[in-house]
């Protein structure tokens, strides 16, 4: 397991980045944090992914995702506009846009992505000044029982899933800083004071 352990950025980043990503292992509740620090702290741009999916009742274009159609896609892809895309379940392509990103950027905000492992690599490679936090569960038992708990998947793929969250729990030592999700709220100002905010200016 990631052990606890303070924030100490890689010298070349100077002062603090502009963008924060954020990646974990699977069901350690990297959604459930950003949806808090998007609720509690709007000093804070949470990135928006571009996807080819068609959107869902309820959803709104800007808002849950940029939607856009594949050839779109393609064309974000070929002019080197996506700063990490993947395709998901075979069949839809997801990622986030350089130029959404560089708008927040460019109009002072703090930009946080919430994204997975995979993403997070891919973006630093395009964006190596970025800094990368890696949310952990207090446990991996605490992590089986969120993941059994929450009874979203079947058997077969909760097995598949922990799989996958042991080989992510070894890249932790690819991030700059570990984030322990004891608790949302806990986590959530943690992050924020990573990303060179004040928790209590808002709250």
């Amino acid at each position: 397991m990631p052990s606890r352990r303070p924030f100490s950025p890689r010298v070349e980043h100077g002062a603090d980045p502009s963008v924060t990503v954020l990646a974990g292992p699977t069901a350690v509740g990297k959604g459930t944090v950003s949806r808090f620090i998007r609720e509690n702290f709007p000093q804070v741009w949470l990135s928006v992914s571009a996807t080819t999916r068609h959107p869902r009742p309820g959803e709104v274009e800007g808002e849950h995702y940029f939607f856009t159609s594949p050839d779109e896609f393609d064309e974000l892809v070929a002019r080197d506009q996506m700063l990490e895309w993947a395709v998901v379940h075979g069949e839809n392509r997801y990622g986030t846009r350089r130029d959404t990103v560089a708008a927040a950027v460019e109009q002072g905000r703090k930009v946080l992505l919430e994204i997975d492992l995979q993403g997070a690599r891919q973006v630093r490679e395009a964006m190596p000044d970025a800094r990368f936090v890696f949310l952990a569960p207090p446990s991996w038992d605490e992590l089986v029982d969120r993941l059994i708990g929450r009874g979203t998947e079947s058997v077969e793929e909760q097995r598949r899933r922990l799989e996958t969250a042991r080989l992510e729990l070894a890249a932790e030592p690819e991030f700059d800083a570990v984030v322990v999700n004891d608790t949302v709220k806990q986590a959530a100002r943690e992050l924020v004071r990573i990303m060179g905010l004040d928790p209590d200016s808002v709250e």
